[in-house]
């Protein structure tokens, strides 16, 4: 049997791109939206772009498994064990909320876990047609332009800090709200995006108490790529290849990634 073709970030791109423009773009306030039984929002944006995603990978690619965030539960477990061998992770459409209600910040976000690593990771800015992306060891962009991130200056009461409250432990958010050790902070409602705009230097800290693995994967490596920091509340590696929700504090550069995981520990 002849030895299948590895994804190239450049084809991945392509076909994420394609699809959420026609899959996603045109439904924007003009689909309802329901609840799922978890409490989350979906839409047939969601569904509709899961299923081309899953069906156009598996054309190309017939040898690597999909996890869709729209699957069943029980389907989402026992695909896991492909994480050695090859498993797509893919939300269709992160920030569901946002475009239920006509917020313009989501899109999707798809990643490919291989021997337990993070191998491509892509997030797409759909209003802004801001394409994020990142290969294991070869660095990240967005829109083709690297992203680095560059040593600052700026003391950590400066910074801006994107921070979801309603997750974290409720000492911790109280703290945060009285008296933050940043200037200014904001919640954009999309996880995927919180973690790119964090590589591309938008917001210096970030702070999320729980996070699925279809929301923070490709997220993970672009910042990681861009030279950014992250671990969890507990001081573990983000990503660990299971499908846990997981914590996230994160920081583009490396003295006010110490200082901000510092003063969480310290108030949490």
């Amino acid at each position: 049997m002849p030895t299948m073709p590895d994804p190239s970030l450049t084809e991945v791109v392509t076909l994420l791109h394609r699809a959420a423009s026609e899959e996603i773009t045109p439904r924007f306030q003009r689909v309802p939206s329901e609840l799922k039984a978890d409490g989350t929002w979906v839409t047939a944006a969601d569904r509709a772009m899961q299923a081309r995603v899953q069906r156009e990978l598996a054309d190309r690619w017939p040898h690597i498994a999909f996890l869709g965030e729209e699957m069943p539960a029980t389907e989402h477990q026992s695909l896991m064990r492909h994480t050695q061998t090859g498993l797509w992770v893919l939300d269709p459409l992160d920030g569901t909320s946002n475009f239920a209600a006509g917020v313009p910040i989501f899109g999707p976000s798809l990643a490919l876990v291989r021997n337990a690593r993070i191998e491509l990771g892509i997030v797409i800015d759909v209003p802004r047609n801001e394409i994020f992306s990142a290969a294991r060891g070869h660095g990240a962009w967005l829109n083709n332009v690297p992203l680095s991130m560059a040593k600052t200056t700026l003391p950590m009461a400066k910074t801006i800090a994107c921070v979801d409250f309603k997750r974290l432990p409720v000492p911790l958010a109280t703290r945060l709200a009285t008296m933050p050790p940043y200037a200014s902070q904001r919640s954009i409602g999309s996880v995927a995006l919180d973690w790119c705009w964090v590589a591309a230097g938008r917001f210096h800290l970030y702070l999320h108490g729980s996070q699925g693995l279809w929301d923070y994967c490709a997220g993970h490596l672009i910042l990681s790529e861009a030279g950014g920091y992250s671990t969890t509340l507990d001081g573990q590696a983000v990503f660990d290849g299971t499908l846990s929700n997981r914590s996230a504090v994160c920081a583009g550069d490396a003295k006010h990634f110490e200082q901000w995981l510092a003063w969480v520990n310290e108030h949490r």
